[in-house]
């Protein structure tokens, strides 16, 4: 079975006011590191036999594919384009990645933690002509390889599915958690090559149908306060709140 896992370059600290718009060390997306991470140990199990990452960015990305590399990847391709892509050209680039390398399964990460767009995965598959499952806590090959059975986390619950291959899977928090990359580990991968491909190459002469305007923080939550008796309570929430 041969697996390609998209990854995407996000800030470090994605969490913070500010991360997207300032400079600074630049991580794998978690929920692609994730998506790695249940390839490797696929592989660990015999069921997979090659992982090819994918990235698509100018070659400051290099890194995030060295440490892709580190975590047990075999190949890695990054498509060269400078631009600021939406999901749209994402997908489409990515579709003409796959329709070359014909991977039995497309592993991905749920979503990106700077845009939390959680589209490109939906609209891959959709262009494939594919089987998706998104959202999946627990992912299980059929010993055929010919299906897998996954199980995703929805708002009602979990939901068990079952997914012929070769099909798009995009993975959730829990469904492992990746392993520690070890210095070792990144100095090898730095002898390993990167495929370099464009998007003319590809075929792929996509704009992107969305830009982004301005990022800008929420604004800070006026603290709480203490009341003395549910009578107060209620009187706050009545006159001040007016929510009742």
């Amino acid at each position: 079975m041969k697996i390609l896992t998209p990854l995407k370059s996000v800030p470090e600290n994605y969490g913070q006011p500010g991360a997207l718009t300032a400079g600074g060390r630049r991580i794998i997306n978690p929920f692609d590191q994730i998506a790695i991470e249940q390839a490797v140990r696929l592989r660990e199990r015999g069921v997979a036999t090659e992982i090819t990452a994918v990235t698509i960015g100018p070659a400051a990305v290099d890194e995030e594919i060295r440490a892709a590399y580190a975590m047990g990847c075999d190949r890695a391709i990054r498509v060269d384009d400078p631009r600021q892509l939406d999901p749209y050209v994402v997908a489409r680039i990515l579709l003409a990645v796959v329709r070359a390398e014909s991977p039995d399964l497309v592993l991905m990460g749920k979503q990106a933690v700077d845009d939390d767009a959680s589209q490109v995965g939906p609209m891959l598959a959709g262009w494939l002509g594919w089987p998706q499952a998104t959202f999946v806590s627990q992912l299980e090959p059929a010993d055929d390889r010919r299906s897998a059975t996954c199980t995703r986390e929805t708002d009602a619950g979990l939901e068990t599915i079952n997914v012929r291959l070769p099909a798009v899977v995009t993975c959730d928090l829990r469904l492992n958690e990746p392993r520690y990359v070890s210095v070792p580990g990144l100095i090898k991968a730095r002898r390993k090559p990167i495929e370099l491909r464009t998007p003319v190459e590809l075929g792929v002469n996509a704009e992107p149908r969305t830009t982004v305007v301005s990022i800008a923080a929420p604004p800070r939550r006026p603290a709480g306060v203490t009341v003395e008796s549910v009578a107060e309570l209620v009187e706050r929430l009545r006159g001040e709140a007016k929510v009742i």
